[in-house]
């Protein structure tokens, strides 16, 4: 015979479908702990600068509110 036998492509097929469900669940495992990575790294940020929920965050190049955007200072 040449080849490999019906029961060896099975076992093959079942090994690389193992294969696969653990890498998968590598990956699902890694995508998990940069997520809480990140999410503490943000939170410990937001902590020392101390800008949640108020304080001077991004503003507006064009309105800024009190006039001092960049199209006020050309007027």
């Amino acid at each position: 015979m040449c080849g490999p036998s019906k029961s060896e492509k099975r076992a093959a097929a079942e090994q690389r479908a193992e294969a696969e469900l653990a890498k998968q669940e590598q990956v699902k495992d890694r995508a998990e702990s940069k997520r809480e990575d990140i999410t503490d790294a943000l939170s410990a940020r937001s902590e020392r600068k101390g800008t949640r929920g108020g304080g001077s965050g991004r503003r507006s190049l064009y309105s800024a509110g009190t006039g001092s955007g960049f199209l006020d200072r050309f007027r």
